[in-house]
């Protein structure tokens, strides 16, 4: 990581917790990203979206619906993402907002590595394989592919707003494209 990035994102999250939520914490929001994404991406897998309602911004799921339609199967299974497969997650950009009208957003850019075990071609989709892992002897090969992707958590802290974090971007690079 980069250690101004670094720097950066946690004098931000200072910010977050000294001017809108004092009991917010990195560890809290990480494990609680980490649930979410396992779960959305399930979800999304499934073709479950209905379920997404109130987790996931409105514009991103009427997107969804668009795209999860077309995808093929095996491209739709790579999606899914079991909590304990999560391998690796990061911030990728913490911001504050405020508009016009006087309404404070905080939103922040998670980046989830996994494991997953969904029987992708070789060749396609470009780089979505970043390796392969295999796993038993010769007879009993398992491949896994690691397989990135970004999710947005935003949450309004306007006095008065739910204290809700909802995923306001999500990106599988060349699976849900």
């Amino acid at each position: 990581t980069n250690p101004i990035a670094w720097l950066r994102t946690r004098f931000y999250y200072l910010l977050i917790r000294l001017y809108f939520d004092q009991e917010f914490t990195v560890d809290e929001f990480t494990r609680g990203a980490k649930q979410a994404f396992s779960v959305v991406s399930k979800l999304l897998s499934q073709c479950k979206l209905d379920l997404l309602d109130g987790l996931v911004s409105a514009e991103v799921l009427k997107v969804l619906k668009e795209k999860i339609s077309l995808l093929p199967d095996n491209h739709r299974d790579a999606l899914a993402a079991d909590i304990d497969e999560i391998m690796y997650l990061t911030e990728g950009d913490v911001r504050i907002y405020y508009d016009d009208d006087g309404i404070k957003f905080v939103s922040i850019l998670m980046r989830f590595w996994y494991l997953n075990g969904a029987n992708l071609p070789d060749e396609v989709p470009a780089e979505t394989k970043v390796f392969q892992i295999v796993f038993g002897d010769e007879s009993t090969k398992e491949k896994r592919h690691l397989l990135t992707a970004n999710y947005e958590f935003q949450r309004e802290f306007t006095e008065g707003a739910k204290p809700d974090w909802t995923i306001t971007r999500i990106e599988h690079p060349r699976l849900l494209e």
